[in-house]
């Protein structure tokens, strides 16, 4: 039914969830998303955020890991799911110009210890390397197609 399924278009620093489904594509290179899906409602959530973590200065914006992650979980809470029905997937950061800085790394990093911290289990990833990710995830089921974007 995907003809009656919305579509939503991720842009980074930003997030996505809602109580009916829909289709939401994004594309990643050292940014990481991370998929949240209650399989108890059936219901879904997205975020796309480009660094670790927020330092205090300035906004306290989804562009950062530690706030989108938070973000996240607080919006799926407010849809009605409980963190015990939560389980993620996360996709990635990759490390692209091969700088030393290798911010992707410290983006999966931290969303690993967030969802640490609230005891949500990661259930698939594909994280890493030095090749850009295109998502479509649907929020409806959990599922997510993936495909490695080619350098050209």
């Amino acid at each position: 039914m995907e003809e009656q399924q919305g579509k939503h278009y991720l842009y980074p620093s930003a997030l996505f969830a809602e109580k009916t489904p829909y289709w939401v594509d994004t594309i990643l290179g050292s940014c990481v998303a991370v998929c949240l899906f209650d399989s108890k409602l059936k219901i879904g959530g997205i975020n796309h955020y480009m660094l670790p973590l927020w330092n205090g200065n300035g906004l306290a914006s989804p562009k950062f890991g530690n706030i989108a992650i938070e973000k996240l979980i607080e919006k799926m809470v407010k849809n009605g799911s409980s963190t015990s029905n939560l389980t993620a997937k996360l996709f990635g950061g990759s490390n692209q110009m091969q700088s030393s800085m290798n911010i992707g790394a410290r983006n999966i990093e931290i969303a690993k210890e967030i969802l640490a911290l609230h005891d949500i289990k990661i259930i698939a990833e594909n994280t890493g390397g030095i090749v850009g990710r295109k998502l479509r995830y649907d929020t409806g089921t959990g599922k997510v197609m993936m495909k490695f974007l080619t350098k050209t």
